[in-house]
């Protein structure tokens, strides 16, 4: 009888463990671990075509485009048809409208909590990458909560001791350092030297990036630029930088050693400033490095992470005009058209006209732009969303 009562034992148990299986796989609603979020700066449904023909020729595939879903993005903020970019940022960050140069502050001056602070409240380990400057509007929005948008000092500050971020990588070392040491700081603190003493591993070059050990806690700050990184095609300048890519891929080594997951927010910002130049070559290039970075972000995280990939703003004044070659790409994009062809043409008259033209500068424009999602949650993204909804993905699978 013993033994017949041991295999009942046994046999129960084992029914108890199927069933709690079975629960947990079919109604036990499991978070994704990995979070991330890519802020695309100018990122708008024209930018995509040009992009995919500038990397490889007009029948490529871009990351981007192999993600699940996608949907238009309106994007105004609470006072004006086009937001800022702070203005832009906050609805992101915080899924609140707030009028242009507000940095998640609500009218009465409250902070409104971001993402990344939630983030940190759920026991998530979070991280800030920029090619631009880490006290940028952009990437202020996600942990800042400043009076005034453009005070790259006191927004470096409250990087400091708000302790929010566990991980950050970008330009921008001129609001951390006191003029003493090569920096801009009026107050005398070097911020740089305070963080080292918080326990942050400090890094200034890509080679010191990549010699951080993948088993090391997730306590780092690089900063590779006084001001905002090298483009893409800044040879000379870039070889001592880390890439976009390079940057998602040591921060996801570093934040998945966190029980709890983590976020990570990527803000490609130099696309919007050359956007602003005007500079097509430059624009091209950095919303291809985005997408670069999207892949290596997909590859690392893997396909169960949330990924979203927003834009912002969009940008007037890039567009690509007459006939190029399906397999142009590269710079031959950006000079005559290739085939020469135009049914308007006088021919005594016309010389061959550009695929584009240069102005001085471009202006935010009345667009909506553009996201693409994968992973849990991203589902949300279809037709035309709020840009708030991004905030609402996020939140939802913290």
């Amino acid at each position: 009888m013993k033994w017949r009562n041991q295999l009942l034992a046994l046999f129960c148990l084992l029914a108890f463990a199927g069933v709690g299986v079975l629960y947990f796989q079919h109604w036990v609603i499991r978070k994704p671990f990995g979070i991330i979020l890519f802020v695309g700066e100018g990122l708008s449904p024209a930018r995509i075509a040009p992009s995919r023909a500038y990397a490889a020729g007009a029948g490529t595939r871009l990351n981007v485009d192999s993600m699940a879903h996608a949907a238009l993005v309106m994007n105004y903020s609470k006072d004006f048809a086009a937001p800022d970019q702070a203005a832009a940022a906050t609805a992101i960050a915080t899924g609140e409208r707030v009028a242009n140069r507000a940095i998640a502050i609500n009218v009465d001056g409250k902070a409104i909590k971001s993402i990344v602070e939630l983030a940190r409240e759920y026991g998530r380990a979070t991280g800030l990458i920029t090619d631009a400057k880490l006290t940028d509007p952009t990437s202020a929005a996600f942990y800042a909560h400043p009076g005034e948008s453009s005070d790259g000092e006191k927004i470096a500050a409250e990087f400091v001791d708000g302790g929010n971020i566990d991980i950050a990588m970008g330009g921008g070392a001129a609001q951390f350092l006191p003029i003493t040491k090569g920096g801009e700081r009026q107050d005398t603190r070097d911020l740089l030297l305070e963080l080292r003493g918080n326990g942050f591993d400090i890094v200034r070059t890509r080679a010191e990036l990549d010699a951080v050990p993948a088993w090391r806690r997730p306590k780092l700050v690089g900063v590779f630029s006084k001001e905002d990184l090298a483009f893409v095609n800044q040879v000379e300048e870039r070889s001592q930088q880390p890439s976009l890519s390079d940057m998602v891929r040591r921060a996801i080594q570093l934040l998945q050693y966190n029980v709890g997951g983590y976020l990570l927010v990527v803000d490609a910002g130099l696309m919007r400033k050359a956007a602003l130049e005007n500079n097509g070559e430059r624009t091209l290039g950095e919303t291809v490095e985005l997408d670069r970075a999207v892949g290596v972000a997909r590859s690392y995280g893997g396909e169960k992470s949330t990924i979203v990939v927003c834009g912002d703003v969009a940008i007037g004044g890039l567009n690509l005009n007459g006939f190029p070659f399906r397999k142009d790409s590269g710079i031959a994009l950006l000079g005559f058209n290739s085939a020469d062809e135009n049914p308007n043409k006088q021919p005594q008259a016309e010389q061959p006209e550009p695929a584009a033209f240069y102005t001085k500068s471009a202006l935010v424009t009345v667009e909506d732009v553009i996201a693409f999602g994968n992973g849990p949650g991203t589902d949300a993204l279809a037709g035309v969303v709020e840009s708030t909804k991004v905030f609402e993905i996020l939140r939802n699978e913290l």
